[in-house]
Parts: structure tokens; sequence; C-alpha cells
């Protein structure tokens, strides 16, 4: 949704500017931790009621994560509460690592194989990856049987598709033409 990308990516971008100044590796963590409480319904559904103090969200949010609480991130916490933006904690947490990402040259590689593939070959087609989108991928492997054979990539809004089932679509395109 682009409005709550509008509203988040401030909050990205300073979480961002605090982590660079610090611990990227605890912030990192913290914000990912948030981002998965922050897409609980029932954590948004008790953001969302009007009886509930901002103290007791505070609270509740901060003792949600198991991650240290540094003042700043308490502060954090308390702004987007006092804000009504704790919904806005899941696209936080994907503009940080995209801003982190982006920081390192790197990126997050979503990689789909018809069948379990193993270390020794994700390594491999990492390596030619990186070498095709000349950057250092973080990747995310996981099963998709409807694929039927081959891998398919995506890296941002990039997407490698060399799955059987995408060149049966495209023959079937060709043939319906």
């Amino acid at each position: 949704m682009a409005e709550l990308a509008t509203v988040a990516r401030p909050y990205a971008e300073a979480l961002f500017r605090v982590a660079k100044q610090g611990n990227m590796a605890a912030w990192s963590e913290l914000v990912s931790e948030l981002a998965q409480v922050g897409s609980n319904p029932d954590v948004q559904a008790f953001a969302a009621n009007p009886n509930v103090s901002t103290d007791t969200m505070t609270g509740t949010l901060s003792s949600l994560v198991k991650s240290p609480m540094t003042p700043e991130a308490g502060n954090f916490i308390q702004m987007l509460v006092e804000n009504g933006r704790v919904a806005l904690l899941p696209e936080i947490g994907e503009q940080f690592q995209v801003l982190k990402n982006a920081d390192a040259g790197a990126a997050d590689a979503i990689i789909s194989s018809a069948f379990e593939i193993s270390d020794a070959q994700v390594a491999q087609l990492l390596s030619a990856l990186e070498k095709k989108f000349g950057r250092k991928l973080n990747p995310t492997v996981s099963v998709d049987s409807s694929l039927i054979g081959g891998v398919r990539v995506v890296v941002g809004d990039e997407v490698l598709d060399t799955s059987v089932r995408a060149k049966l679509q495209q023959m079937h395109v060709a043939l319906a033409a």
C-alpha cells in the first residue's frame, strides 16, 4: 500500500540514521522483532483500542520484544504509539532492511525452487546471481513444487524466472497469439 510506505519512510530513515551511529546488528534485530510484533492482528487491535492508554501500549510493545530496550528504542515506540502509528511497524521494518542492504551494497534474494536444493547448489547459484545482479545477495530459499522445474529468483523489483512453468506460459502465449 503506497500510503503506508510513504508514511513509514521517515520513521525507517530516522531509525537507520540512529542505527548507523550505534550498533547496526542490535538495531536490525530490534526493528525486525518490532515488525513481527506489529504485524500481529491482536497487537494491531489492541493498539487501535481507544481505551488503552499510551503508557500501557508502550509498555506492552516494549515487553513483547526480546532485544534489549535502549532509551532511543523506548522513545521510538512511545512516539509511534502517541501518533497512532503502531500499524506501520511491519512497513518500517521492511524499509529499514532495504536501507541497510543498500548501505551494505547488498539485496535480499528470494529463491524459489521446484525441488529441495543443497547448500552447495545454493552457494553456486548465489555466486552466479551475485555476478548477474552486481551486488551481494542475502538468500531466502523455499520450495515451490508448482514451478515444475528450475528456479525463480526475486531481487527487489527484478525477477529472473527460469522455471518450467514460466517457459510453458511463454509457449502458451506464443501459440495463442
